[in-house]
């Protein structure tokens, strides 16, 4: 008896959880012969402002958690990744049609990713922050602090590997994210927030969302509870420039920081810091040293 095969329909990840929807929209991936591969949530506005809500709701306890902890969280989706390498290999090769060996060097790639900004995390406060020598009874330093709920726009190349290499620098310093998947390629994002499910990391940090950039963008873009924007996924695609020149438009309207990538990237290539601090700003801090006196109109 011949096995009849079931068409799988990939949710939406948001706060944790795998929703649908709320449209009830979905849209057809297909393979690399342009075959019928999955079904993928279309995601709506409401999806949206859905993801940012449970964004800005974890940003407090993922930014006060210490960095050693954030680091063990990182660790853990490396470690589960690698668990389920066969799977996204398997899943890489049947979306983009390329080798075995191909696939196979990405997810390895893809587990070191995220082993490397594991890494990072309990490292910025030394890397990034400074002593400031400065005149009179006072101890000045600056040092790093998280920006906020940021949205990125994931990568068309490198579907697994291009995604973690946006994701990973900006949770590794506090922040969360709101990710748009790229469009014809959903499959590996929502497979890779089915591995965030189980490697401990709180609701909220990391949401994924499926469907149109150019329906999604600029409604995010302008939100004014989103911090700042990575617009890799924008940057990588030719038809998006129009798209792009909008979306920097609507972040001006609310101060956003915006991180455009110089040229196309290279996610094989050694990462860099420049991603994490795109979304990082510096506080300085001022103690006063010693004795105070204090005499009329003077202070000592």
């Amino acid at each position: 008896m011949a096995h009849l095969a079931i068409p799988k329909t990939y949710k939406l990840f948001i706060g944790g959880k795998f929703p649908r929807s709320e449209s009830g929209r979905t849209y057809t991936a297909t393979d690399s012969d342009g075959g019928f591969m999955a079904n993928a949530a279309l995601a709506s506005r409401k999806d949206a402002r859905d993801a940012v809500v449970a964004a800005r709701k974890a940003v407090g306890p993922w930014a006060g958690a210490t960095p050693y902890n954030r680091g063990q969280v990182i660790y853990r989706a490396a470690e589960m990744l690698e668990g389920r390498s066969r799977e996204f290999a398997k899943l890489i090769m049947t979306s983009r049609g390329v080798t075995n060996r191909v696939t196979a060097a990405e997810v390895e790639t893809s587990v070191d990713r995220l082993v490397h900004y594991a890494g990072w995390t309990d490292k910025l406060a030394a890397a990034f922050g400074s002593s400031n020598p400065v005149s009179g009874p006072f101890f000045s330093y600056s040092a790093p602090e998280p920006t906020g709920v940021v949205v990125i726009f994931a990568p068309h190349d490198a579907p697994l590997l291009g995604l973690v290499s946006v994701v990973a620098p900006v949770i590794a310093g506090g922040n969360t994210a709101v990710v748009v998947a790229a469009e014809p390629d959903p499959c590996v994002a929502i497979a890779f927030a089915e591995v965030l499910a189980t490697s401990d990391l709180p609701g909220g940090v990391i949401n994924i969302l499926t469907g149109r950039a150019a329906e999604l963008g600029t409604h995010l873009a302008a939100h004014a509870d989103v911090n700042g924007l990575d617009l890799t996924g924008i940057v990588d695609h030719p038809d998006d420039h129009d798209l792009r020149i909008e979306l920097e438009r609507a972040a001006a309207q609310t101060l956003k920081r915006v991180y455009v990538p110089s040229g196309t990237p290279d996610f094989a290539a050694p990462p860099g810091t420049a991603r994490m601090r795109a979304f990082l700003e510096t506080k300085t801090v001022w103690h006063p040293t010693g004795a105070v006196a204090l005499t009329t109109g003077s202070a000592y």
